[in-house]
């Protein structure tokens, strides 16, 4: 496989950007020449696959066996860095506004396709992530079912903006930095219910129109975010969501959990 790292000036994001991509490479025992390969024409599959808080898009490079497992497939993977932004828009963050959300579908998507031979096909094109980035996959594939034949989140379950904290009467706890900058970037609560980021309720509306792309959702038992893994799947099958849970026993929040999980989505995927 061929590592790529490109850094480059993001009109969405008004800073450099860099991203992380693993590319298909000619096989030194393969059936093609290097320009026969080269020049075949072909368009691969994509996933697009997306870090957690506190990284970039180097973790998935760094602390799984990603590249292998693309290599063994021929897939184009795809890294952004998201910073700690959701992969929302951002409009008053570090000063020029963040908008990773717009960034994400209207500029990165259009770069790869159009500069790289990867498929644009929604039937070749799937998002996954882990943590903050398991959150991001939902976000663009339940958004845009259109663009995603499957979404995978791991350690990320779709959080209910209904259930209110006893200690705030809100539906966050107002000591949560996170949060709480979350709903002032949206305009407050109600603004924030009604954003693309309240996958909860858009689930059910996505499914009731049939066009939700495949979706896989794991959680360890072990995990901090166990006890709403819980909540999203009582849901789901409240509302009769297509969504494949699956959990493991004894596992945190934990890239033991992410590498091993990351391979039984690209199964179910059926890559």
């Amino acid at each position: 496989m061929a590592l790529v790292r490109m850094n480059f000036e993001s009109i969405y994001l008004n800073n450099n950007h860099e991203i992380g991509m693993i590319l298909p490479d000619v096989k030194r025992d393969g059936p093609l020449t290097p320009k026969e390969f080269f020049e075949s024409g072909k368009k691969y599959k994509v996933l697009w696959l997306l870090h957690g808080t506190y990284g970039d898009y180097s973790d998935w490079i760094r602390k799984s066996n990603i590249e292998r497992y693309a290599s063994e497939r021929d897939l184009i993977v795809v890294m952004p860095s998201g910073l700690n932004a959701n992969y929302a828009n951002w409009d008053n963050a570090f000063g020029m506004g963040y908008q990773m959300y717009d960034y994400f579908l209207k500029e990165l998507m259009p770069m790869v396709y159009n500069w790289f031979p990867a498929s644009d096909k929604r039937e070749d094109n799937y998002i996954a992530g882990l943590s903050m980035g398991g959150m991001g996959a939902l976000l663009f594939g339940v958004n845009h079912p259109d663009k995603f034949a499957g979404v995978a989140s791991l350690s990320a379950p779709a959080f209910n903006l209904h259930k209110l904290d006893p200690e705030s009467g809100s539906f966050f706890n107002v000591k949560d930095r996170r949060f709480r900058a979350m709903v002032e970037n949206a305009g407050g609560e109600e603004a924030y219910r009604n954003t693309v980021e309240n996958v909860w309720d858009l689930l059910p509306k996505q499914a009731k129109k049939g066009v939700l792309p495949a979706i896989y959702c794991c959680c360890g038992t072990e995990d901090f975010l166990y006890p709403s893994y819980k909540e999203f799947e009582a849901y789901a099958k409240e509302e009769k969501l297509p969504i494949t849970f699956v959990e493991e026993a004894g596992y945190k929040h934990e890239w033991a959990f992410w590498d091993r999980q990351i391979q039984k989505a690209l199964e179910f995927f059926q890559l």
